[in-house]
């Protein structure tokens, strides 16, 4: 019969090899299995316009695929078609229509109701309400009905809504003419207060913007709100008007010149500047960001929604030296409906210039995985603590301490 020695490491030995049968569950945390070629767990990917259950492959971050994927001008940042520009309408289920409205043509200010006309007629101060110290030409002005029209003595009720003041000041010229000899008058909006449109969003100063004579574009009422705020989305401005909702790439006006996206605004359309809450990656696994303090996890915001995968390692602190497994980081893409796993080997420090060039998507998950001695550590962490209890018991079950004192008879 073997003796306790013989029998300890015995039990030791099936510990050991049991925990290694099932690593997977013995061992805390996440982990990629080791040379995986495939996703562990079917993933749902949408092909021929219908979406399968299947395993992905996993690619490998090096120079050919760096190559095809810069072929791609969608790649580019302000690559028309660039996931980001589409990522907002596809996580809030929006239909909005991709492009500027059809471009118009500036014309001059067409008067409508509730604007107040300053009407001036030469060498009859009686046909002119003057504008003195305690009132404003805007308070003495005509103002415009709700029906589009004002009164004006000898002329009668003349019609506004809809027309500029030199057509305005055509009718008055003539209706006057046949009371006043050689009429010279002029006409002026002084109160302009029938045409607005609505600036809300991620702008310093969202509120009501009054159309005026000077044309009302994007940009100008962008500006008027103050500017945009360090939480804005660029590329996903909406613009609703009537019974439709564009989008308006506002990184393209600034950065790449396109000119169509600084849209000529009108009566009633509402301009909102979305938050950029969309445009996260999210970087997990064995980062030196909070290392000693459990926060390792972190969401990281692309700057106009651009980000190479360098560029998040370095937001999370870069990898952890001491327990991150450099050969081992992944790149998880759900972007759009689209599922792909990609990994990198950055074992070798110069395999971060391949990182450089690879760009990320919104919503992408960063892994980086851990070591294979620190997973053999924590195995062992485990265990350590049952071979101690079996150490305290001897080869009946009966625990040391107690043998130590004899049993006493019950009288």
């Amino acid at each position: 019969m073997p003796d306790k020695r013989t029998l300890r490491i015995k039990i030791w030995f099936i510990l050991i090899v049991a925990s290694q049968l099932a690593a997977c569950t013995l061992v805390p945390g996440q982990h990629m299995a080791a040379f995986s070629t495939q996703s562990s767990v079917e993933l749902p990917v949408t092909e021929n316009n219908e979406t399968i259950l299947k395993r992905l492959n996993i690619q490998t971050i090096d120079a050919k695929l760096i190559v095809e994927l810069e072929k791609d001008i969608s790649n580019r940042s302000l690559g028309p078609n660039n996931v980001a520009n589409h990522y907002f309408d596809y996580r809030i289920g929006s239909k909005t229509v991709k492009g500027t409205p059809d471009k118009e043509s500036y014309s001059q200010y067409r008067v409508g109701p509730r604007d107040v006309l300053n009407i001036t007629v030469w060498g009859h101060p009686e046909l002119t309400i003057p504008a003195g110290e305690f009132r404003s030409a805007e308070a003495a002005g005509n103002v415009v009905g709700e029906d589009g029209t004002f009164f004006y003595p000898f002329a009668g009720v003349v019609q506004a809504a809809g027309r500029t003041v030199e057509e305005i000041r055509k009718e008055l010229t003539q209706k006057l003419s046949h009371y006043i000899e050689k009429v010279q008058l002029d006409v002026r909006v002084a109160g302009y207060r029938s045409q607005r449109v609505y600036v809300v969003g991620e702008v310093a100063q969202p509120g009501v913007f009054l159309v005026k004579d000077i044309p009302l574009t994007v940009l100008e009422a962008i500006n008027s709100a103050g500017g945009v705020n360090s939480a804005a989305d660029l590329r996903n401005i909406t613009l609703t008007r009537n019974d439709k909702t564009y989008s308006i790439n506002l990184l393209s006006l600034y950065e790449g010149g396109d000119v169509a996206q600084n849209v000529l605004l009108q009566h009633g359309d509402v301009l909102n500047v979305p938050d950029n809450q969309f445009n996260k990656v999210f970087v997990l696994g064995e980062t030196a960001m909070g290392r000693g303090f459990g926060v390792r996890p972190r969401s990281v915001i692309m700057n106009k929604a651009r980000m190479t995968l360098v560029e998040a390692l370095a937001e999370a602190g870069g990898m952890d030296q001491e327990v991150a497994d450099a050969a081992r980081v992944f790149v998880f893409r759900t972007g759009l409906g689209k599922s792909e796993i990609f990994h990198l080997d950055a074992k070798s420090p110069d395999a971060l210039i391949l990182a450089d060039r690879f760009p990320l998507q919104p919503r992408d998950v960063i892994y980086v995985d851990r070591v294979e001695g620190i997973r053999w550590n924590q195995i062992i962490a485990q265990i350590a603590p049952t071979v101690q209890l079996l150490n305290i018991f001897d080869g009946s079950l009966r625990i040391q301490p107690f043998t130590a004192s004899p049993v006493r008879p019950i009288p």
